[in-house]
């Protein structure tokens, strides 16, 4: 379980990381709060922010309930793509928005996968 809980550790590092990056560019770009657009590139980080926590919310569960019914090194394995995804949403997203889908779906399949094993880990269990 510990690499579980380095991976949701670095998830929330990772997302940090993405927070400070919509900070950074609410100043560069003069956008007062609480004002959540306003330039196009803002506006660009600020998705990738909320988009991340939109994910976010399904991936820590999913990570935990697969780590716990499951495999934690599996868990870890599909949450470290799911980390990368993340990284490559990024940069694509905030470069060019139209080019998001690679980095998009490289987080979500595994964090679908982490879900539909976490379901097949807790029935298993429970039909013991």
């Amino acid at each position: 379980m510990e690499l579980v809980a380095l991976v949701i550790l670095l998830s929330i590092v990772e997302y940090q990381f993405f927070s400070l990056k919509v900070g950074m560019a609410r100043g560069k770009y003069d956008i007062k709060a609480p004002a959540i657009a306003g330039h196009e590139v803002f506006d660009r980080y600020y998705r990738v922010h909320m988009n991340t926590l939109e994910q976010l919310i399904v991936f820590i569960p999913a990570i935990l309930v697969f780590a716990y019914f499951g495999n934690p090194a599996y868990a870890a394995g599909l949450g470290a793509f799911f980390l990368v995804g993340r990284i490559i949403y990024f940069v694509s997203y905030v470069k060019d928005p139209t080019k998001r889908g690679v980095g998009f779906i490289v987080g979500w399949i595994p964090m679908v996968l982490m879900v539909l094993a976490g379901l097949v880990s807790v029935v298993t269990q429970i039909m013991r």
